[in-house]
């Protein structure tokens, strides 16, 4: 068995911790956590599980890498702290752990990555002895192993469109939606995540994998972007009311340039209300979809919708991302110390799992 480290128990540690305890290989031997409120509680109850899995909790970082866990899945946020979780998974990898995780977008494309972000791993891993996957769903297998697969079914290829087209509503991160990307904000507000270049740097890694697989050469990276207003107030389950006139929906396209046209595309669509830009790309239930489309012959469309927690379309895109990333633990460590991609990762069946059922 590989003892298996959860650090963090938020909207990605919830799932995994259900995923190293559902791994036949793997064994859950600590969770990790900043909140103090969360020290001592059961692995079981901070992952949404029915019962205790004899892990508690605890916030000694130092104490829980001493034991040398083989692996360590890395959840915590990365988003307004990079700089300390560049730093945390560093120290991971030091002391020989592999280690997975969604967060440092720049590392999913790594060898494109700048030195600031890639020397220090490279560091580490000489010294520890670990290694480095980074992963997720969007970025992640949305645009990189699913497209891939996919074109691999055509005769002649013309465009690669992935999109994410979501109702943020059920996002559980209200500071992102409404800061991050804008909902809710007044129209003159410029969301950080759609400012000039921050799309790229976020999926611009994605472009690249995508190229160098298909073994296209990249004139350049561009970006779109469109917003529109809410036509009225809307009220949201977990964020309250949105007012009319505010930012109600927002598309934008990261478009890898080959041969000066739009060939590798990653589009988001992305509403608080379904009734704000109708006219949009729709999911096929209202809720949140991601899709793959390869313009070609044979034109082939194929959308993924995933749940958990509920029916939820966020959680379940959070459990793809962390299937991904603890489904690929094993490979790991069986593998070379190093810092990996997913063309270097292959996506793991679920060996092991069919018909199997939590006790």
């Amino acid at each position: 068995m590989i003892s298996t480290v959860v650090w963090g128990t938020g909207n990605v540690g919830r799932a995994a911790i259900r995923a190293v305890e559902a791994h036949p290989a793997l064994e859950l031997t600590a969770v990790l956590v900043h909140n103090p409120d969360k020290v001592g509680r059961d692995a079981g109850e901070l992952g949404g599980l029915d019962r205790p899995l004899g892990v508690v909790a605890n916030d000694d970082v130092g104490a829980v890498l001493a034991t040398g866990p083989r692996a360590v899945v890395y959840a915590a946020s990365g988003d307004i702290r990079p700089d300390d979780a560049l730093a945390d998974i560093s120290r991971a990898i030091r002391a020989g752990a592999v280690v997975v995780t969604p967060v440092l977008y720049a590392l999913y494309d790594q060898l494109g990555a700048p030195p600031e972000l890639r020397d220090p791993v490279l560091a580490a891993i000489a010294d520890g002895g670990g290694s480095l996957f980074v992963s997720g769903v969007d970025p992640g297998w949305g645009n990189d192993v699913l497209p891939l697969l996919i074109s691999g079914l055509g005769t002649s290829v013309d465009v690669i469109r992935c999109q994410e087209i979501f109702d943020y509503s059920t996002y559980e991160q209200e500071e992102s939606v409404r800061y991050l990307v804008g909902m809710g904000q007044p129209m003159e507000y410029e969301p950080l995540m759609l400012a000039p270049t921050v799309p790229t740097m976020v999926w611009g890694g994605q472009i690249r994998l995508m190229a160098r697989a298909l073994g296209a050469e990249l004139d350049d990276i561009r970006e779109t972007l469109e917003r529109r207003p809410l036509d009225a107030t809307v009220s949201t389950r977990t964020m309250g009311s949105f007012e009319a006139g505010t930012q109600g929906a927002v598309r934008f396209e990261v478009q890898g340039i080959v041969g000066g046209e739009p060939r590798i595309v990653i589009e988001h669509i992305t509403r608080i209300h379904p009734s704000c830009a109708p006219d949009w790309p729709t999911p096929p239930d209202g809720d949140g979809a991601h899709r793959v489309i390869v313009e070609g012959r044979p034109r082939i469309e194929v959308t993924v919708e995933a749940t958990d927690e509920g029916e939820n379309r966020s959680a379940g895109g959070n459990a793809t991302a962390v299937g991904r990333l603890v489904n690929a633990i094993d490979w790991l460590v069986n593998a070379e110390p190093g810092l990996y991609d997913a063309l270097d990762v292959p996506l793991r069946p679920a060996v092991g799992r069919l018909g199997r059922r939590e006790p």
